[in-house]
C-alpha cells in the first residue's frame, strides 16, 4: 500500500530492513531486455502512479526515449519496508517470479537506506516531497496555528504519515475529529464536497486535486512529529550497474534543464519541487 510508503519515507526510514551483502552476490544480476527498460512503480501512489498512469509513469516512459528504448512498465505493490521493495524490485526479484526491473523510481534518496541496502546504488533526486495542511477557506477563513484546528473536521488518509502525525499531536487533542479515509485523494475530495474543514496530505496529492483552487488554501503547519523539510526521491538499480545508473543521471539531468520533467509534473497539476 502506498500509504506505508509514505509512513517509511517520512519517519526517517525506520523501518528500512538490512539484508545482507552475501544475499546479493547469489542474485543474478539485473538485465535488459532487448530494445526496452524495464521500470518498477508502486500502485496506489497518485499522483505518481496509480492504474499504470501519473508522474511516475511518464517519467519512466520519458527515460526510456532517452535511452533509445521502450518502456517495460513494472507496477508493484508495496511491501512491509522499503528493503522488501529494493529487494524484490531491484537486486533480486520477487519469490512469486516477478522482477527485477531495471530500475526503480520513487526511491527516498536517503543515506540510512543506502547503508542498510548495500545491493543497490540510489541516486538522482528529482523532487522533493513534503506534507501540507489545505483547508477550506469558507469554514476555516483564516490559519494561524494548531489550535484553530479545533472542533474542525480533519480528515486523513489511513495508515498514514497525516494520520499518525494529527492523531499523535498533544496527546491525541484532535483524536475525536479526524476522520479516516481509504486515500487521501478519497479525503480531498470530501473537502471539496464540504464535508471536512482541512485536510493533512502531501503537497504532491493536494495539488493534483485542488488544482490551485483558492477556495481551499495550501500551508505548513508545524506538528509535532512532522518533518518540515521533507524528503527527496529518486531512482534506484543494481549496485554492479552503475552504466546504466550514469545513463539514467544523464537523461535526468537534461530533462531537468530543458523543463521536460516540469512538463510532466505540470501534467498532474503539481509542482515539481527540486531538491
Amino acid at each position: 500500500m502506498s500509504a506505508r510508503l509514505r509512513i517509511r519515507a517520512l519517519c526517517g526510514l525506520l523501518l528500512a530492513s538490512c539484508v545482507g551483502a552475501a544475499a546479493a552476490a547469489e542474485a543474478p544480476p539485473a538485465t535488459r531486455e532487448a530494445g526496452t527498460l524495464k521500470v518498477a512503480v508502486y500502485n496506489e501512489l497518485a499522483p505518481f502512479s496509480d492504474k499504470r498512469q501519473g508522474i511516475d509513469v511518464d517519467l519512466g516512459a520519458a527515460l526510456a526515449g532517452k535511452l533509445g528504448l521502450k518502456l517495460s512498465l513494472l507496477p508493484f505493490n508495496a511491501g512491509d519496508d522499503l528493503g522488501d521493495d529494493l529487494r524484490n524490485m531491484v537486486w533480486k526479484g520477487h519469490y512469486l517470479g516477478y522482477g527485477p526491473a531495471d530500475v526503480m523510481l520513487h526511491v527516498p534518496v536517503d543515506r540510512t537506506l543506502m547503508t542498510a541496502n548495500p545491493q543497490v546504488a540510489i541516486f538522482a533526486p528529482y523532487h522533493v516531497e513534503t506534507v501540507r495542511l489545505v483547508r477550506s477557506a469558507a469554514s476555516m477563513p483564516s490559519f494561524d496555528g494548531l489550535d484553530a484546528l479545533a472542533g474542525k473536521r480533519i480528515g486523513v488518509e489511513k495508515v498514514s504519515i497525516a494520520g499518525m502525525v494529527v492523531l499523535g499531536e498533544g496527546n491525541g487533542r484532535f483524536r475525536d475529529q479526524v476522520h479516516i479515509y481509504p486515500s487521501a485523494l478519497d479525503a480531498l475530495q470530501q473537502l471539496k464536497g464540504g464535508a471536512l474543514d482541512a485536510v493533512l496530505a502531501t503537497r504532491s496529492e493536494i495539488e493534483s486535486v485542488m488544482r490551485g483552487d483558492p477556495a481551499f488554501p495550501v500551508q505548513e503547519a508545524a506538528f509535532e512529529r512532522l518533518p518540515r523539510a521533507g524528503w527527496a526521491v529518486g531512482m534506484a538499480v543494481r549496485k554492479d550497474n552503475l552504466e546504466l545508473a550514469r545513463r539514467l543521471q544523464a537523461a535526468m539531468n537534461e530533462m531537468a534543464g530543458s523543463g521536460e520533467l516540469q512538463a510532466i509534473f505540470t501534467r498532474y497539476g503539481v509542482r515539481v519541487v527540486k531538491p
